[in-house]
């Protein structure tokens, strides 16, 4: 570790933001640039941070020139490596996590540990490392189990013997290669900006947590200029929005699909009539969740309080493929209430007399499986209702790609029906912002209007009317 006893101590840098003031601590040692930095909420902290980072000076102490801390301040447990911290982090983590949490965690985590490794000299194959980490290491239940299958614990015995100690975290450069990486997807190219922005705030928690177990000196992040890759704010593509011809077509090849296609109506037709989330579909219980008109034709309500998000049953608590949880961005308990269309109350109370309900009044369940329904058979049923009812080139766009879509459809509908869009978002779950920020290029209606308007501007382009043309002036 080399030390330094050149050091030079700046005031306090005050940034005020829109929102929020940070206090910006800076110093430089051994004479070389960038500055070292520490951001600070509160004043008093970044005093205080700086009277130690003077009364050390002042005492004679060396500082760490890669740290740039008193060698007192950056001592770490240097037998941390990444690995373990990872671990660490997802153990943290997981008591309070949500079981798609969990596998986000895992995920965003598997994808950064292989740019920390030391070598590759007899490095297992890339795609057992990654089912290595996201299923077993980054597994708080499955790590350490009898059930690890002999290759995948050599590998993870690989990765325990050959990632970089905890404490190189404190380098920018390791930091940024890591950021970097991530970006990636496993073909090389360019990663979704939505899917690298979690990653990345799951990998700087990570650091937030060496720096509170000592596992590295500080966390390096807050003084980094790194550029994410740039988020598109385009809202929702509107070559997957069905109209209702569409949806209504593919609801009738829905049906055609065997046996197992008539029990998945219902439940397709609640993504689009009622704009539920398939999760939220999924959990829904008669008659705690669902009250149904006497007879067809009549209007009924949704009455939410839970969705069934399903994560598979390594990531739950109950090793059931779905998780319960409160509705999305709801507090627990919460009730969203929700209209029951008459199509719907209809397409339901078939549903009902044909297939009954599961174990505890619950609306959807599959043909074997009495619990839950199956997220392969729904996806599955999907792609083959597709392709029964669209021609190749449709089939081969984007249009309703997935049974989510039909959620997207619902919104659109009703949004271009001219409901307000208040009430849209209330029914649907989302805030206004959130509902105008992902739906506004799917409002139709009014672009034959604004050409008309153009066209009456300019005069029109038939020929027979066209306006003569003034003549070019005459200049003498």
């Amino acid at each position: 570790m080399a030390t330094t006893y050149d050091v030079r101590i700046y005031e306090i840098d005050v940034y005020k933001g829109k929102t929020t003031t940070t206090y910006w601590v800076q110093w430089k040692v051994a004479g070389k640039l960038p500055l070292k930095k520490r951001p600070f909420k509160q004043k008093a902290l970044a005093v205080s941070f700086r009277a130690d980072l003077t009364s050390a000076a002042r005492k004679g102490e060396a500082f760490d020139v890669a740290t740039g801390l008193p060698v007192l301040m950056s001592r770490v447990d240097a037998q941390i490596s990444c690995y373990e911290l990872a671990c660490r982090y997802v153990d943290l983590k997981w008591p309070r996590s949500a079981a798609m949490t969990r596998k986000t965690i895992a995920e965003a985590l598997t994808a950064a540990l292989p740019h920390l490794f030391t070598t590759k000299r007899g490095r297992p194959d890339d795609r057992l490392i990654r089912t290595t980490l996201r299923r077993w290491a980054f597994n708080t239940n499955a790590r350490g189990s009898d059930a690890m299958p002999a290759d995948v614990r050599a590998a993870l015995s690989w990765v325990e013997r050959n990632t970089r100690p905890a404490a190189d975290l404190a380098d920018t450069a390791v930091v940024r290669a890591v950021l970097d990486g991530m970006t990636l997807r496993l073909d090389g190219k360019q990663g979704s900006p939505t899917v690298v922005t979690r990653r990345r705030k799951i990998f700087t928690g990570m650091l937030e947590h060496g720096v509170e177990i000592k596992a590295l000196p500080s966390n390096p992040w807050p003084a980094m200029k790194w550029t994410p890759p740039r988020i598109v704010s385009g809202g929702i593509d509107r070559r997957r929005v069905a109209n209702p011809m569409q949806v209504r077509t593919l609801l009738a090849g829905v049906r055609e699909q065997g046996r197992i296609g008539p029990r998945l109506v219902a439940y397709y037709a609640c993504l689009y009539y009622a704009a539920l989330r398939p999760e939220e579909a999924a959990g829904v219980i008669v008659p705690r969740n669902l009250v149904l008109p006497d007879q067809n034709g009549q209007w009924g309500k949704f009455l939410l309080e839970e969705a069934n998000p399903h994560a598979g049953k390594h990531w739950t608590d109950t090793g059931r493929n779905r998780d319960s949880r409160q509705l999305k961005q709801r507090a627990v308990g919460e009730v969203r209430e929700v209209p029951c269309p008459p199509p719907l109350t209809t397409i339901i109370r078939r549903h009902i007399k044909d297939f009954g309900l599961g174990p505890g009044g619950r609306l959807f369940v599959g043909e074997r499986n009495k619990n839950e329904l199956p997220i392969l058979t729904i996806n599955r049923i999907w792609r083959k209702a597709r392709s029964a009812v669209f021609t190749q080139d449709v089939a081969a766009s984007p249009l309703a790609g997935t049974p989510y879509d039909l959620r997207h459809a619902a919104v659109s509908t009703q949004l271009n029906a001219g409901i307000s869009p208040t009430q849209v978002a209330e029914w649907a779950g989302q805030s206004p912002e959130v509902l105008w920020r992902n739906y506004a290029k799917c409002l139709a209606g009014g672009e034959a209007e604004l050409r008309r308007r153009v066209e009456a501007a300019y005069g029109t382009r038939d020929s027979a009317h066209e306006p003569a043309l003034p003549s070019p002036p005459i200049f003498v």
